[in-house]
């Protein structure tokens, strides 16, 4: 597997685990502040200090996504740096308590969310050495 297909199928897999997450965030918000439109969830989680943790997530995945639209192309060097920042993200490394606090949280309350964390794990570090959740 190349590094441009391992990073596609780690993005694809980040995906998943981001849905995960905001229907997680959006199931246990809407217990205390009743339903919730698609279009003020959305408004939520751009504006709200308590969704911000999620977007390191959407911020991945759209930076995977222009690179793989360049025109032109990328290089491998930008291949390894966005693969870099996944093993990173997933691993909580450099990321801030906040952030941390939230996502362990999430993985420990959401079976699907752990199982989507645990693959994205199994694919970016294989030899299982790597990461710390």
């Amino acid at each position: 597997m190349t590094n441009a297909d391992l990073l596609k199928n780690g993005r694809n897999l980040l995906l998943k685990l981001h849905k995960t997450l905001l229907d997680h965030e959006r199931r246990i918000y809407e217990v205390s502040n009743g339903p919730l439109s698609p279009g003020q969830f959305l408004a939520i989680l751009l504006d709200d200090v308590d969704f911000a943790w999620l977007r390191k997530f959407s911020t991945l995945i759209v930076e995977i996504d222009e690179m793989f639209d360049q025109k032109d192309g990328f290089s491998e060097e930008t291949v390894e740096l966005h693969i870099s920042s996944l093993r990173s993200l997933i691993s909580m490394e450099n990321e801030d308590e906040v952030f941390r606090a939230k996502y362990q949280s999430a993985l420990q309350q959401d079976l699907d969310a752990a199982a989507h964390q645990g693959e994205l794990r199994g694919l970016l570090f294989p030899d299982g050495s790597q990461g710390s959740s």
